[in-house]
């Protein structure tokens, strides 16, 4: 027992800093252009958040899913499935997540958004736009190279945090059956992050404790507004 109180968490996790930003670096390169058109397809969904209307759910639940899929195979099972075992289970739960993004939002047509109809919805827009713009910048201002940079609908955490974003944006009842994949990955990212301890650790944490904040006043206040 006094041998397994010695561990720490660092002793669990399979690879380094290091080899972890080395396989965006990688990654990033084996897909090349593919980066600039998940950037367009982010733009898109800016763009659609703030048109309503007819097709506005299908579209935004479209490239939202597009960006869960590509993850799931190109990233997780290609890339991320070399590092850690667990990868390939990840990827199962990024096909869910897209799988009910498609069901919710084109096949049933039920996502509208209007995120400046109420402050969290601004939040969310905020969410957005911190993971289309901000996230990939992080790494190469405390020191990492541009070339390791974390892209929305090609990489696992600023797709969860856009995901995240645009879902705190839906119009009267918050869809909260498609947060919880997003917020356990950005809880298991944080963890991961946490643990490594690179400049920018607290990144995912803070973001992922606010999106769930938020989350869960969405959800209680609509329920409230139900009942009153």
């Amino acid at each position: 027992m006094g041998d397994w109180l010695s561990y720490t968490p660092s002793d669990f996790l399979l690879f380094s800093a290091r080899t972890y930003y080395r396989l965006f670096e990688l990654y990033n390169r084996a897909i090349w252009p593919a980066q600039i058109l998940a950037l367009l397809s982010g733009l898109v969904v800016l763009w659609r958040l703030h048109r309503p209307g007819a097709w506005q759910g299908a579209v935004v639940a479209t490239i939202l899913a597009a960006g869960w899929l590509w993850t799931a195979w190109a990233y997780l099972v290609e890339h991320f499935d070399t590092i850690n075992w667990a990868a390939r289970y990840f990827a199962v739960a990024f096909v869910v997540e897209a799988l009910l993004l498609t069901w919710a939002g084109v096949v049933r047509d039920r996502l509208a958004f209007q995120p400046d109809s109420h402050w969290t919805g601004r939040t969310g827009m905020g969410l957005v736009l911190f993971a289309l713009v901000v996230h990939p910048l992080i790494g190469p201002l405390v020191g990492r190279s541009w070339t390791q940079a974390e892209i929305f609908g090609v990489t696992p955490d600023p797709t969860a945090l856009a995901t995240l974003g645009v879902l705190l944006t839906v119009d009267k009842r918050p869809r909260s059956s498609l947060m919880i994949i997003p917020l356990i990955w950005c809880a298991i990212s944080g963890a991961t992050l946490w643990t490594m301890a690179p400049p920018d650790f607290w990144v995912m944490p803070v973001a992922t404790l606010g999106a769930l904040g938020l989350a869960v006043y969405r959800v209680s206040s609509a329920r409230g507004q139900g009942t009153g």
